[in-house]
């Protein structure tokens, strides 16, 4: 568990629940506002982390696709990670783990809502874009009352974290320094929210990042089973 005693604005950010992080990097399912024109099928058989991942589309054989290359059916690979890859589909971004289907299946959706697909945990883990250009697996988590980053996250995408004030935090592990920040934007799917207050934690004292309550407090949200769905409020 870890508490903070940041002065205000954000006093008190809450209880962030660690607990589950270390096994929820899992899979995540983002319907955005324009679906795709033909239904597709798509599996993620193998990863290579950093250098490639292995998808099969369409029933078709395995195919190897590098970060930033497009497949002939238009499917792009942002990352691939130990556990999960981020790839592009229709214009959104999909994150899979290894093993997990996807299928596009010509749906549409409202341009100010995004729902999200629970892991066999029942956990929701979004694809996130920060800044308009970092991105990253985002853990949602109510319990926590700021997005909260990993500072080897935080370093990948160029955060100028250390000119933010300090925090300090108490962790299972003991105190800890925190860096408070305000980021320009948060995005989930088509869906972007400015002004987001966050913290970066230090290496090795958070597994993921976690969609805190600084960007769901800017949305409705609704859980129907084992969908979540964010409508964006203001």
């Amino acid at each position: 568990m870890i508490k903070t005693n940041m002065a205000p604005p954000a006093a008190r950010l809450g209880v962030l629940n660690l607990s589950s992080l270390a096994l929820s990097l899992l899979a995540l399912v983002l319907s955005g506002t324009v679906g795709s024109a033909l239904a597709m099928d798509i599996s993620l058989i193998g990863l290579f982390p950093g250098k490639g991942a292995v998808l099969i589309i369409d029933g078709s054989p395995p195919k190897s696709i590098k970060p930033g290359q497009r497949s002939a059916e238009g499917i792009v690979l942002i990352s691939a990670e130990k556990e999960t890859a981020v790839i592009e589909v229709d214009g959104k971004m999909r994150t899979l783990r290894i093993g997990q289907h996807h299928r596009s299946d010509g749906n549409t959706a409202s341009g100010n809502t995004v729902s999200l697909a629970a892991d066999q945990r029942g956990h929701f883990i979004a694809a996130g874009t920060i800044n308009d250009s970092g991105q990253l697996s985002m853990l949602v988590d109510t319990g926590a009352s700021v997005v909260a980053i990993p500072e080897t996250d935080a370093k990948r995408m160029g955060l100028d974290y250390k000119k933010g004030a300090t925090a300090s935090l108490n962790t299972a592990n003991g105190v800890t320094q925190a860096w408070r920040i305000r980021l320009d934007s948060v995005r989930i799917g088509d869906v972007s929210v400015s002004g987001i207050d966050a913290v970066v934690i230090p290496e090795g004292k958070l597994p993921m990042a976690l969609l805190g309550m600084t960007f769901l407090n800017r949305f409705e949200l609704n859980r129907q089973g084992e969908t979540m769905t964010l409508r964006k409020r203001f």
